[in-house]
């Protein structure tokens, strides 16, 4: 039977988005966290719940994120890439002074099947759902939208705070025909609700080229007629496309550099959505928002995360 290692890291939840970039970005072929929020939390609109809970499985503080590696790339020297890169982190103002990074052996077939069972139909809204590709589901009314997920692919099941107020604020958002323009897409979550939810035509960006083979294969997964390109690049760096929303479900301190191309890249009257946002950085990303020329619509919060929809100004 083919083993694998799984790094878990114990970290403070504020750096949850970044540990998972890193363990992907160093070659996890799987990334899944583990949060006491969401053993106390149910879906707003109930149906299912994610977990099958077993409490004793979720930390008293902070979340485990794990990271699954196989062969080569469960070296030593793996483990030592990943302590240096979360210290790297101390850079940008987080609270991580207390983390603890262990590894365990895993065996495959004990492990892929094993899982799947605690991952089920998440109602994020009334209108919206999130199945996992292998469960048989069956609508609940006529307008509710299925977004079909294959959460292996570890860039976020769209179940995690800072993912559901984005797709919370993007139903209350686009009316259909818009140009959506979707940074740091990961599993594709949001690109697939945007054209789910009308948007005529979307670009994805993510930095990591694994990233965007996931984004892509989940997009051909839903099936999807919208003009969708996903392609990696950093943020907005050489785009030049005039859109009527941009979404941005990323790291706050890596949000601070994105306002500026946001701004340049939507329409007078278009809407910029951020999320991400630990609370303690919330006045941050307000005043550079300000500062950029945009006006605030909207500041949502779940938890200690906060997304805020910004509007560029219509021109006089």
């Amino acid at each position: 039977m083919t083993e694998w290692k799984e790094f878990k890291v114990h970290i403070n939840g504020e750096a949850t988005e970044a540990v998972s970039n890193i363990l992907i970005e160093l070659g996890s072929a799987g990334v899944s966290v583990v949060d006491r929020k969401d053993f106390l939390s149910l879906p707003e609109y109930g149906f299912d719940t994610l977990w099958a809970l077993d409490e004793k499985a979720f930390p008293d503080d902070g979340v485990v994120i794990k990271g699954y590696f196989y062969g080569d790339d469960a070296s030593k020297e793996t483990e030592l890439a990943l302590i240096e890169n979360i210290e790297s982190l101390k850079s940008f103002d987080l609270d991580i002074e207390n983390y603890e990074v262990t590894t365990e052996d895993v065996v495959e077939e004990e492990w892929a099947n094993a899982w799947k069972k605690y991952y089920h139909p998440v109602s994020i809204t009334r209108y919206m759902t999130i199945v996992p590709q292998w469960e048989e589901y069956s609508k609940n009314h006529e307008e509710e939208k299925i977004i079909y997920l294959d959460p292996g692919l570890a860039f976020g099941t769209g179940t995690h705070p800072t993912t559901k107020l984005c797709l919370q604020a993007l139903e209350s958002s686009l009316r259909g025909g818009e140009t959506v323009l979707d940074v740091g897409t990961g599993s594709g979550v949001l690109t697939i609700a945007s054209a789910l939810l009308g948007a005529s035509k979307i670009q994805a960006f993510d930095l990591d080229d694994v990233a965007v083979k996931s984004a892509y294969d989940n997009i051909q997964l839903n099936d999807l007629n919208t003009e969708i390109s996903v392609q990696a690049n950093d943020l907005l760096k050489g785009i030049d496309v005039q859109a009527d929303m941009i979404v941005a479900n990323i790291l706050a301190e890596i949000i601070l550099l994105l306002i500026p191309d946001a701004f340049k890249n939507l329409k007078p009257g278009g809407k910029f959505l951020s999320s991400g946002i630990i609370s303690e950085k919330k006045e941050e990303i307000l005043l550079s928002l300000k500062d950029n020329g945009f006006e605030i619509e909207q500041i949502n919060q779940m938890g200690d995360w906060v997304a805020i929809l910004a509007i560029k100004p219509a021109e006089d």
